[in-house]
């Protein structure tokens, strides 16, 4: 009995011990819950509000860039990893899904039928179909105890809205969503990721000029954050970013039954659709061609552009420059930036005689001698406004432009100012500068004096493309307006721009008269006679003459200034030129005028490099029928004499005599590289050429017809993973 008591006085001593720490962290508990809510009350709910009461940005959806037929060039797309949830406990739901329900195997043939697990899986054979189907992968996890399920299943990756929408009307998944589309509930066993993405249908095709998009960190007004952002950084992402973009909305932090989350309490407005005037065909071939004269020139950079003559759309737009692996790749668009025009602004100067009956007639002759620090070392002497523009006579123009500017050389920047040379076109693109020609006054910035003699020579190198900066698409909207009888229409890249709800704004494009149409006739004859010669003049375009289609046009050369950061020191770089061809064709009724630039080594022409691609682009176009043409083979069937091609050692003489055919073109297989490195492909036919890249893992890409003329990687280059080849034929 002794005993039986001590053991209850010590389990009530336990017990008192149990009772009293309880009411201990009771007591402790109480007296915290006071503290906050008494004392500390209004600094939790302080903090409770701040962090509530936050808001953050909400991004807004890009919008579509269209061509002008309205095809997609660009768009975002909201894309789904849908998967199962093979832990959910819904699927012991008898209600729903459950093991035991037949419902399960209609589910599995559904997705078999959409998403097979294997390839070709109703061409297996009945027990490899059934190894491989949803219906065993269900069955084989369901058997396993919850915790031993796999978390996700993915049915699809990438999935669009459709596949969502169908994988939601699925026997048994139907089951979680009400009539109305909403979830029965917050647990079901699929799950979404959701993701953003940006789509070019086109590929690769026009890359550089459509360009692309990339997440940037963007400082946010009056805070020290930063948002991750989507913006354009090249092409036409890049020009028409500030319309593509939108408008940003607000997220505040709220609490919920389910926790806190994330409310938008002010709708982001999603960005324009932008409708370009970009022809996707015509913006292709301008980026093969552009490419091509560049590997062949070893060029640094290069722009062109296409435009519309009637309407001033640009149809094309490329810009491509030389990288660090020798390969050409996307660049800045140049197509806005100054540059010295060269003689691609004598026509302009040319127009402004004629309008100022400083000369009346395209035969009007003008002394060539030496003048104002320059010379003209092209016979005659004596020349006519047709030969000063075709054999680009720098004395020939400045003359003529001294005739009526001399005593008061400040009123040429006047005169093509009034011609609306300085105002802004507002094209589109992202970078657009105006023209810079300095004001050759009586007195400089500070008020010094400058010399007559001084301001003569500034004059006379204005006149005929020094001294003064034009971006390309300028001296091409004077050119076109030359095409246009005188009328200028502003270059421009949008043709209208359309809102999240459907309504559009068409853009208006400016337009006003330069010149007379007689004087832009004028000048437009110069110009073809640039390209044609009289047979004996040697004028600086006729590489550029053909009979399918009629071109007129001027070429241009300046030399690039160093720069001082880069180079350690100023003056011209004589080793580079850039290379510059502007025109229309065809001359008879205009449909395109065209401007290319190109920098690259001296050595090289301007008709041959930059007008080279002009001449293409018109021979391409022509051979479609899209110059008001019909064209045939037979149009441009040749009487030149067939020629035979052969590699080396070939007797040939047996197949020339049975053909009558006179000459022979042999081509030499070239040594094979050093492992590692690019071969020398000059001379292989395409077949041998592919093969030989394909190899040692060169992509490639084929570029006219022939045999290989020139490639854009030199041989002997260390190879990459990677790597892409542009390889040039010619017949």
């Amino acid at each position: 009995m002794k005993k039986t008591g001590t053991n209850k006085r010590h389990i009530m001593k336990r017990y008192a011990f149990i009772i009293g720490t309880s009411y201990i962290i009771a007591a402790l508990i109480i007296g915290y819950l006071v503290k906050i809510a008494v004392f500390e009350g209004s600094e939790w709910k302080e903090a409770a509000t701040k962090v509530l009461s936050k808001t953050s940005i909400a991004n807004p959806q890009r919008g579509s860039i269209l061509s002008d037929n309205g095809n997609i060039l660009a768009c975002t797309v909201t894309t789904f990893n849908i998967k199962l949830d093979m832990k959910s406990s819904d699927w012991s739901d008898p209600t729903r899904i459950g093991i035991k329900s037949k419902t399960i195997d209609s589910l599995a043939d559904s997705l078999d039928r959409y998403y097979p697990l294997a390839a070709g899986l109703e061409k297996l054979q009945a027990d490899e179909r059934e190894k491989n189907s949803w219906r065993t992968l269900l069955r084989s996890q369901l058997a396993l105890d919850k915790k031993k399920r796999k978390g996700a299943i993915y049915v699809k990756k990438n999935a669009d809205e459709e596949d969502l929408k169908r994988i939601k009307s699925f026997p048994g998944i139907r089951n979680f969503y009400k009539p109305n589309g909403k979830l029965r509930g917050s647990n079901h066993p699929v799950g979404t990721d959701r993701d953003v993405e940006r789509v070019y249908p086109y590929g690769d095709m026009a890359k550089f000029s459509i360009g692309r998009v990339s997440e940037m960190r963007v400082p946010q007004p009056g805070t020290k954050d930063t948002l991750e952002e989507t913006h354009g950084y090249s092409g036409l992402e890049k020009d028409f970013d500030k319309l593509l973009y939108g408008v940003p909305g607000k997220k505040q932090r709220m609490s919920g039954a389910g926790g806190t989350m994330d409310i938008v309490v002010e709708k982001p407005q999603h960005g324009y659709n932008v409708y370009s005037t970009i022809n996707i065909d015509m913006q292709d071939m301008l980026d093969e061609e552009l490419r091509s004269v560049c590997v062949e020139a070893n060029a640094i950079w290069a722009t062109a552009i296409i435009m519309e003559t009637r309407t001033g759309a640009i149809k094309a737009l490329s810009n491509i420059e030389r990288l660090d692996d020798n390969t050409y790749g996307e660049a800045r668009n140049r197509a806005g930036l100054r540059f010295e025009p060269g003689s691609v602004i004598k026509p302009i100067s040319l127009m402004i005689a004629f309008e100022d009956g400083l000369v009346r007639s395209v035969n009007d002759a003008v002394d060539c001698s030496p003048f104002q620090g320059t010379t003209d070392n092209h016979a005659p002497a004596v020349k006519s406004m047709k030969q000063v523009i075709g054999m680009s006579s720098n004395t020939g123009i400045a003359r003529v432009l001294f005739r009526g500017y001399k005593d008061h050389p400040e009123t040429y920047r006047e005169r093509l100012e009034k011609i609306g040379m300085f105002e802004s076109f507002h094209s589109g693109l992202s970078i657009e500068h105006t023209p810079y020609f300095p004001r050759l006054t009586a007195t400089d910035g500070n008020g010094n004096p400058v010399t007559m003699t001084a301001r003569h020579l500034s004059l006379a190198r204005q006149t005929y493309g020094y001294n003064s900066e034009i971006p390309p698409i300028y001296t091409l909207a004077y050119y076109n307006a030359i095409a246009n009888g005188g009328m200028l229409v502003y270059p421009h890249l949008i043709s209208k721009i359309v809102d999240e709800n459907g309504r559009d704004s068409v853009l208006q494009v400016g337009t006003r008269r330069v010149c007379s149409k007689e004087t832009a006739d004028k000048v437009a004859e110069c110009l073809r006679y640039t390209v044609t010669g009289n047979g004996t003049d040697h004028t600086t375009a006729m590489a550029l003459k053909d009979d399918r289609v009629a071109l007129a046009g001027k070429t241009g050369t300046a030399y690039p200034t160093f720069d001082k950061k880069k180079d350690g020191r100023i003056g011209y770089d004589l080793s580079r030129r850039r290379y510059a061809f502007a025109g229309f064709f065809p001359y008879e009724n205009p449909r395109y005028s065209m401007m290319v630039l190109i920098l690259a080594p001296a050595g090289n022409s301007a008709a041959r490099t930059s007008g080279k691609v002009m001449l293409n682009i018109a021979l391409r176009l022509y051979s479609r029928g899209q110059l008001d043409n019909t064209s045939t083979y037979t149009d441009q069937r040749s009487t030149s004499a067939p020629v035979l091609t052969a590699p080396l050692g070939f007797d040939t003489s047996c197949i020339c005599n049975m053909l009558g055919i006179k000459s022979c073109k042999k081509f030499g297989t070239a040594a094979p590289a050093a492992s590692g490195q690019m071969p020398d492909l000059h001379g292989y036919d395409p077949k041998t050429a592919i093969a030989t890249l394909e190899r040692i893992g060169v992509n490639v890409r084929i570029l006219g017809i022939g045999h290989v003329a020139a490639q854009d990687i030199p041989p002997g280059t260390q190879l990459r993973p990677g790597m892409t080849v542009y390889l040039t034929l010619k017949i």
